[in-house]
Order: C-alpha cells, then structure tokens, then sequence
C-alpha cells in the first residue's frame, strides 16, 4: 500500500497539476566595465545585490551569485543597489528583468509575453558616480492616458519636450495609465520618453489592462511585456522607490476594479521592507490613492496593512494618480496611520489634464485642464533633507502656479461680497494664501472648496455655443483641495486697481501672481 501511495506522489508531481511548483533558478549580477552587454573574463560579480521575483528577495554572494526559485510566469528582477545603474535597453529603458514564461503567456488581443526562460538570467551594472547622496530629482508623470497617435502626439510635444529642458534630473516615474486601453501604443510611449535620457520605472493603472483576460493575474500581460515587472523597488543612498500595481480588476463585477494589493506583493514588502534601516525614506508610487474618492476606492484592510509596513520609517512618501486632479493628502488616525507624523500622500496632476480636451491653441495642442482647474503637466519631486514639489503646467508654462479669477468691472461703493478667486495649483491645505491691492498691506485669503471660476466659465461657454468649439468640450468643473477668496474692496477710487496674491507653500515655495479689477461710478 505504501507503494501505490509512494507512485500516485510522483505521478501527481509529474502532472500538469504541478506546473504551479517553485523550480530553482541562479544566475549572476556582474559590472560590465566595457559595457558591451554581456559578461567577459574578468568582469567582477556584485555582491549584495538584491534580486527578486515578486515575492521573495535573494542577495548575490561575493562572485555576485544569487539563488532563487520561480514559477512560471514570473518576471524575475533586479533591485537596483545605490551607486549604481543599468545598461539600457533597445526600448529606452533600464534593463533589469526578465520574463520566465518557458511556454509564453496565452495570446491576447494586444499581443502577448514570448516563450523564454529566466533560470539562467545574468544582470549587467554600471557604476554611477553622480549617486554621492547629494540632494536629487526625480521627474513624476501621471495618466498621459493617449488613446491614438494624436495624443501621443500631444503627450510628446505638451509634457516631454519641455521637461526635456529641466538638467539634472536622476530618474523618471510615471504612475498609471500610461495609455488609454489602447495597449499597441506601448512602443510609441516608450519612444516619446528616450527623448529625455533618464531611468524609468512604471506602475500600471486601470487603463493598462488586458480587458480580454478572465482574472487579475493575468491583466498585466503586455504591460509586463512592454514595460516589466508590476512590483519595482529601486535604491539611491538613504532612499527606497517601490512602484506597484494597485489595481485589482474584477471582471464582470461593478465597479469593474477596486484600488488594493495582491498576497504576493504584501509577500515581496515584507521581505523588502524588514530589511530597510528606519532611517530609509521610501517612496511608495501607485496609480489609485490611498485616500477615500469618495468611498472605499481602495480597499481598507489593504491600506492598513501597508501603513502598518510603512509606519517605522522616517517620513515616508505617497505619490499616486487617477484622478485627474492635484492635491496633497495627508493620512492620520481617521484612516489607520499611527506614525509620527502624518503620512503625506502627494497625488499628482495628469499629463493629459482633463482627458486632453478643450480649445486647442496656436500649436493645434488642447486646453486639457483638469476638473479642479488645474493646468495638465507633470511634477518634479526634489529628495535632500526634506521632500519638496514643484508642479509644471504643460508646455513650458512653468511662470502658470497661480490661476487667478478677477470679480472684473464693479460699482463703486458697492457691497463688497465680489471675490478675488486664487487656484494655487501645486499648494497643500494649509498654504499661506495672501491678497494685497495697490501695493498695499497683505491680508489673509480664505480657502474654499467650490470649482474653478475660469473652468466654470469655459463650461458655460461651451453650453451657450451653437456647435462644439473642440473634439471634446472641457470636464465640468468641480471642487478642488487648492483654491482660496477674498472679497476686493469697493470704496477706492474709481479706475483699475492692482491686485497681488503670493502663495507660501512648504512644498512649493512662495509664488506671486498678479490681476486686477475695475470700479466704476454708476450714474442713473
């Protein structure tokens, strides 16, 4: 009787039901002086190098040797160690991954993962000098969410030829939705972005999906194939970036997705995150928010765990996307973060603004502001000893932090309930937000939560107009986390009259911008 149970073990082994089994797979991270790809006699293995596939986390020995196991349909890769870089691939991109789909993933409308094997994968680094632990940028895309040629078009002329022109930025982010469902314009983004020269690393959003698929594990595939693995942790000094797929599809289900993390990622931060000293700052970028908008848009129980993993270390950061808006959130006891100090959660403006809608200008590119008002452009993020921000409209406008609605022509002497309304685009709540008219003294603005005069403005507009003025209208404007009034004055002299605002961010810095209204004495 032991034997037949002995025999039915290996045959079950031997079946397809255990195609699932971990199988051991080493390989090697090697610098590549000579840089020519691969690796020569002579080329020194890189010790303590962190390689992962998605769940567990093997470190190279001093050949620069790693051990690990994988399953099929892993994507194997490498955490990038401080100091150094990859070599970059034919796409523009950092190349360290590698898929291990020994039969390929099933075929999907937009393609799909090619047979390869991973067991055997060796990883190329180079030195990189300028990673001395001196301050750094990183640049921030969110949501280009281009549906055709025309808007990767816009995407490359609005977005990545002005942030082409910033020097000195270390690495680039973008954080979901790099295309609007349209999967076959992967090789267009990609090419959009060499433009810049930088690093890239990429979380999915729910836009990035394969809808033709039955489940969320198989999602990902041709954003897996186009852009590599869904986890992603990548190392500065004193710095730990981790890029993840927060979106959990639900097909047949309404709503169809919901923000929240799967077993194996919660697997591969606990890993990660242990053996991180609490001096660490970590960067955690993802496409939906943490925060309720509104209701449960990630999943609560999930959102705790995290803060759990996330609350030892020193003022960890949240960027995340989605909403085509900009604001700065940040999380306390209401919504299970215990730290000790709030955790700042920065959820970045989209570089297609309001889905790229709107009047075009001059240069046939749309208006594309957001629902909040704010311009479409992208974030520059500077680590030194405290993080700051600074948000850049699109198409060099990088003069456009304020938008100011002026109450225009008045009566003079009239009751002075006629405010100066100011958008200050990239300011958390607590901003300092002040008003002077004719150069006089500064007083306080108050913040409010009402849409954007200009935005309501050009909603109206649209509405009166006989025919459309653009392929899409503008969104509707709706309440932003960034505006702030204050009623003009009325008893001045008849004419025009200056009005400053200057806005004093801790993340931002202080910025000015300038209006002006009219009084005029009404004669019956």
């Amino acid at each position: 009787m032991h034997a037949v149970r002995h025999l039915l073990w290996i045959l079950l082994l031997l079946s397809p039901l255990a195609a699932w089994a971990d199988s051991p797979a080493s390989g090697r991270v090697y610098l590549d002086a000579n840089g020519n790809g691969r690796r020569d006699a002579g080329e020194a293995g890189v010790a303590g190098v962190k390689v992962s596939n998605g769940r567990d986390i093997a470190l190279t020995d001093a050949a620069g040797r790693y051990r690990i196991t994988l399953r099929d349909g892993d994507t194997l890769f490498v955490i990038k160690p401080p100091g150094y870089r990859f070599p970059t691939s034919a796409a523009g991109l950092p190349a360290f991954w590698a898929h291990h789909f020994p039969k390929g993933s099933q075929t999907l409308r937009y393609g799909r993962i090619a047979p390869g094997s991973a067991r055997r994968a060796q990883f190329a680094l180079h030195v990189d000098a300028g990673e001395d632990g001196s301050p750094f940028e990183v640049l921030v895309i969110t949501d280009p969410q281009t549906k055709n040629a025309r808007e990767l078009d816009y995407y490359a002329r609005s977005i990545v030829a002005p942030a082409a022109r910033h020097a000195g930025i270390a690495l680039g982010m973008t954080l979901g939705d790099l295309v609007d469902d349209a999967l076959d314009l992967h090789a267009g983004f990609n090419e959009a972005n060499k433009a810049l020269n930088l690093p890239w690393l990429h979380a999915p959003g729910n836009h990035d999906i394969d809808f033709d698929v039955q489940d969320d594990a198989d999602s990902l595939t041709n954003y897996r194939r186009s852009f590599g693995p869904d986890t992603v942790a990548w190392e500065r000094p004193g710095h730990a970036f981790i890029a993840l797929d927060d979106v959990i599809y639900r097909p047949g289900q309404k709503p169809a997705y919901v923000g929240g993390f799967r077993e194996d990622q919660f697997r591969f931060l606990e890993n990660y995150l242990a053996a991180l000293t609490p001096e660490t700052r970590v960067v955690v970028s993802l496409h939906i928010p943490l925060f309720d908008d509104p209701g449960e848009t990630f999943r609560h129980a999930d959102r705790a765990r995290l803060f759990a993993l996330l609350e030892r270390f020193r003022e960890p950061l949240i960027l995340s996307s989605h909403t085509h808006s900009q604001r700065h959130h940040f999380h306390g006891p209401e919504s299970g973060w215990n730290g000790a100090l709030p955790l700042h959660e920065y959820n970045v403006g989209a570089a297609c603004g309001g889905y790229w809608s709107g009047l075009r200008d001059a240069e046939g590119l749309p208006d594309a502001r957001m629902e909040d008002g704010t311009p479409n452009g992208y974030a520059i993020v500077r680590f030194g000893e405290s993080v700051t921000t600074r948000y850049h409209a699109s198409r060099a406008r990088d003069d456009l932090r304020i938008g100011l609605s002026s109450p225009g022509p008045l009566r003079r002497g009239a009751y002075p309930a006629y405010p100066v309304v100011a958008n200050v685009y990239g300011a958390e709540p607590d901003a300092v937000v002040e008003m002077r008219i004719d150069g006089g003294d500064w007083r306080p603005m108050a913040r409010v939560d009402e849409p954007d005069p200009q935005l309501a403005a050009i909603n109206i507009d649209d509405a009166r107009a006989q025919d459309l003025r653009a392929f899409d209208r503008a969104v509707v404007a709706r309440s932003g986390k960034h505006l702030w009034a204050a009623n003009v004055p009325t008893d001045l002299e008849a004419g025009e009259h200056q009005v400053e605002v200057r806005a004093r961010s801790r993340f931002e810095g202080e910025t000015t911008a300038r209006t002006s209204y009219r009084l005029i004495d009404w004669i019956e």
